[in-house]
C-alpha cells in the first residue's frame, strides 16, 4: 500500500491525519514520497531536475503568532470543503469548516508572505507559496511543506511566478501564467506540459474522485476551455463563451463543468465527456465578476459568488451519474430554478426572459470577494471572505428564497479564542 513517508517527529502536529488514516478515499491512490534533506541528489533517476530537497527551517523561523490582525494574502478549501486555509503576510492557518475552529497555524518572523496554500485532504502535507511584499518563499517555487516535521521537504522551482497550485493524491499541478506542468506525487516526475492562453489568475481544476484524472484550464483561445481526460488520453476543446473565462468548477467526479466568463451573467454547466452543454442558468441582467463556483457532492446544486455581494444556489436538472439525463421529478423533488414570468413566450422576447433563476440567495457586502463551497451538513453553503469574514448557511430546496445564516465569525481576529 503506498504511504507518505516522513522522518519521526518529536512533536507531530494532533490535528493533522497521516495520509494512511484517511478511511474516505482509495488508499491505493495517496501520495508516496520518500525525500532525503541531506542529499543533494534527486530523489529517482527520473525525477524532475528541477526538484531540490531542502534544508529544516531554523527553529527560530517559528515565530509566536503576531498580535496584530494579519492581512489575508490567499484563501482556499480543501479538495472535500471540509477545511480551509489562509495565506497571511507572516505564515499560514488551516481551520475546520463544522465545527469552525482553527486547527493550527505556522507563523515566520523572516519574510513570512504565503500567496498559496494548497491542502491535501486533512493529510499533514501542503503546497506553499510565497507572496506579498515580503514573501517567506520565493515566488516562483513550490513548495512542498510537512507539517508533522513543520518544514519544508523539497521544492519544484520555474522561471516564471506561480499562480496556482492543484494537488490530488497521486498529482501535483502546477499552474503559471501561460504553462500548466503536471507532475507525478511519487517521485515528482514530469508527465505533461500544457500551454494556455494568459492565465493570470491561475484557473486550473481537478477531479477528485477516486480514479481518473480529469483536469480543465484554459484553452489558447479567449473563451474556450481544455478538458484532459487522463484515463482515456483524450483532449476536448469546449468553446464555452464568446468572452473571457474567468471563473469554472468541476464536479468532484469530473463529469460535470460550470464555466462563467467576463460578462457575469450566465453560467454554463458542460459534459466533460463530449463537451455538449447541459444546462444554462442566469446569476442576474448586469455584469459582474464571478469569484467562484462550487459544485455540491452529488452535482444536485451549484453555487455562484460574485461581486454584486449575493450568493447564487441553482438547483441542476441533471443526473450526477450519467450527465446530460435529465433527473425524472415526482412532487418530493425540490423545486427548480424559476423561469422569468415571461417565459410562456420563448423564442419571440431575447434570451434573458427564458433563463433560469437561482433556487436560493444570501447577500453579503457587495464589492468584497468571497469563495463558496457546500457544506458537509445537508443544504448548507460555507462562505469565506478576503476581508476573513465566514459564513455557514442553510437554504430551502423546496421553498428556495432567502438562505438562513447559522453561523458567523471572523476568522482574522487575533482575540478569536478556537
Amino acid at each position: 500500500m503506498a504511504t507518505l513517508s516522513a522522518s519521526p517527529s518529536p512533536n507531530p502536529n494532533p490535528n493533522f491525519r497521516s495520509p494512511t488514516d484517511q478511511t474516505d478515499h482509495d488508499p491505493e491512490s495517496l501520495p508516496h514520497m520518500e525525500l532525503h534533506p541531506s542529499s543533494d541528489q534527486d530523489p529517482t533517476p527520473n525525477s524532475n531536475p528541477n526538484f531540490h530537497a531542502v534544508l529544516p527551517t531554523p527553529p527560530e523561523a517559528i515565530a509566536p503568532a503576531a498580535a496584530a490582525a494579519p492581512s489575508l494574502l490567499h484563501i482556499s478549501f480543501n479538495q472535500d470543503h471540509g477545511c480551509f486555509a489562509a495565506g497571511i503576510d507572516h505564515g499560514f492557518r488551516i481551520y475546520n469548516c463544522d465545527p469552525f475552529r482553527e486547527i493550527f497555524r505556522r507563523d515566520f518572523d523572516r519574510g513570512g508572505g504565503i500567496g498559496v496554500v494548497e491542502m491535501l485532504f486533512r493529510c499533514n502535507i501542503l503546497a506553499l507559496v510565497g507572496g506579498g511584499p515580503d514573501p517567506q518563499y520565493p515566488p516562483n517555487k513550490v513548495m512542498i511543506w510537512d507539517d508533522h516535521q513543520s518544514r519544508c521537504i523539497g521544492e519544484l522551482s520555474f522561471r516564471s511566478e506561480v499562480r496556482s497550485v492543484r494537488l490530488r493524491r497521486d498529482r501535483i499541478v502546477v499552474v503559471l501564467e501561460q504553462k500548466i506542468f503536471v507532475y507525478n506525487f511519487a517521485d515528482l516526475k514530469l508527465l505533461h506540459q500544457i500551454e494556455t492562453i494568459a492565465n493570470p489568475k491561475g484557473l486550473c481544476a481537478v477531479s477528485q474522485g477516486v480514479g481518473s484524472l480529469v483536469l480543465v484550464c484554459p484553452g489558447l483561445q479567449k473563451g474556450q476551455v481544455r478538458v484532459e481526460h487522463y484515463a482515456s488520453k483524450r483532449t476536448k476543446f469546449i468553446m464555452a463563451h464568446d468572452s473571457r473565462i474567468v471563473c469554472f468548477a468541476l464536479s468532484q467526479d469530473g463529469q460535470l463543468l460550470a464555466t462563467a466568463s467576463s460578462k457575469g451573467t450566465l453560467v454554463r454547466i458542460f459534459n466533460t465527456v463530449d463537451g455538449s452543454l447541459l444546462q444554462e442558468v442566469r446569476r442576474g441582467a448586469d455584469r459582474a465578476e464571478i469569484y467562484s463556483l462550487a459544485f455540491s457532492s452529488n452535482a444536485q446544486w451549484l453555487a455562484v459568488s460574485s461581486d454584486k455581494g449575493t450568493v447564487h444556489v441553482f438547483s441542476l436538472k441533471i443526473n450526477g451519474g450519467s450527465p446530460g439525463i435529465d433527473r425524472s421529478q415526482s412532487a418530493s423533488d425540490p423545486v427548480s430554478s424559476p423561469h422569468s414570468s415571461l417565459s410562456f413566450i420563448k423564442g419571440v422576447l431575447p434570451k434573458y426572459f427564458s433563463s433560469e433563476w437561482s433556487v436560493a440567495q444570501f447577500r453579503l457586502v457587495e464589492g468584497s470577494q468571497y469563495i463558496v463551497a457546500f457544506g458537509h451538513q445537508r443544504n448548507t453553503v460555507v462562505i469565506l471572505g478576503i476581508d476573513g469574514s465566514f459564513y455557514r448557511c442553510q437554504f430551502d430546496p423546496v421553498n428556495g428564497g432567502e438562505m438562513t445564516q447559522l453561523e458567523y465569525h471572523n476568522f482574522l481576529k487575533p482575540e478569536a479564542a478556537f
